[in-house]
């Protein structure tokens, strides 16, 4: 009896079906949007930022975000890229702040708009799970306890961490530069990173300022333990478009 063999694809055939596929199945406006990018060229931030605010709008005000492909490696512990990055123009989002501290810290948070400041009450209720707030703050002698909701807030990257400003006896402080617009970044499992830089209503200058302050951020960030090229991708995009390749060249001397 006559036995077919089953057809094999190579990886770049396999590739190509898959891009096509997902072409077709993509909105008229992503496609409209993706048409006026350039895929052979990186732009500079300038220039990527003024081809995105081209794209066709949605009903919604997006979030533009910067990504980047870093050379690290995530499986190493003295490579973690992590930080926070105060954005020139803010960010557009309105921020929930949770605060876990008492007494005058607590008092300060308050005054500084913190949504939701306590301590015993707020950590019952988070266990019973509440989410209803953006960012968790503590003070130092609050982490005792707080750190019993590891296993809760861990998950969601909202763990109050010396190193993101989110531990500190100066609350009020903490609370006013998370809500003025101060974002956090942190490398994911497959060495990338994604930053909110603002929203697509902003100006261009706004975006690019934005945009270049968390670009320098990262790379500062870079780990001393990293070896060859840092930054090996750099994109833009809004939370419905393409994204459009940015040259890293002007950022590796940083």
């Amino acid at each position: 009896m006559f036995r077919q063999e089953p057809r094999v694809f190579s990886q770049e055939a396999g590739a190509m079906e898959l891009q096509i596929n997902m072409q077709r199945n993509r909105s008229k406006r992503y496609r409209a949007a993706a048409q006026q990018v350039d895929r052979a060229k990186t732009y500079s931030l300038h220039e990527a930022v003024s081809t995105l605010k081209k794209f066709p709008s949605t009903k919604f005000d997006q979030t533009v975000t910067v990504s980047f492909r870093l050379g690290v490696d995530p499986k190493q512990s003295d490579q973690m890229v992590r930080g926070t990055c105060p954005l020139p123009h803010g960010s557009g989002k309105k921020v929930r702040v949770l605060v876990f501290a008492e007494g005058e810290a607590a008092q300060a948070a308050r005054e500084a708009g913190a949504e939701f400041v306590g301590m015993k009450d707020l950590i019952q209720k988070c266990q019973e799970g509440f989410q209803g707030f953006d960012v968790a703050i503590a003070t130092p002698a609050a982490m005792a306890e707080v750190r019993k909701l590891g296993k809760v807030l861990g998950p969601r990257g909202l763990m109050p961490n010396p190193r993101t400003g989110t531990v500190t006896d100066d609350t009020a402080k903490a609370v006013q530069e998370v809500k003025a617009g101060r974002v956090e970044f942190k490398l994911d499992k497959n060495g990338n990173v994604a930053v909110p830089v603002g929203k697509f209503s902003f100006e261009e200058n706004a975006l690019v300022e934005n945009g270049n302050a968390v670009i320098d951020a990262v790379v500062r960030a870079r780990p001393a333990s990293a070896k060859g090229r840092y930054l090996e991708g750099l994109t833009i995009s809004a939370t419905m478009s393409p994204g459009v390749r940015v040259d890293p060249a002007p950022y590796l001397n940083v």
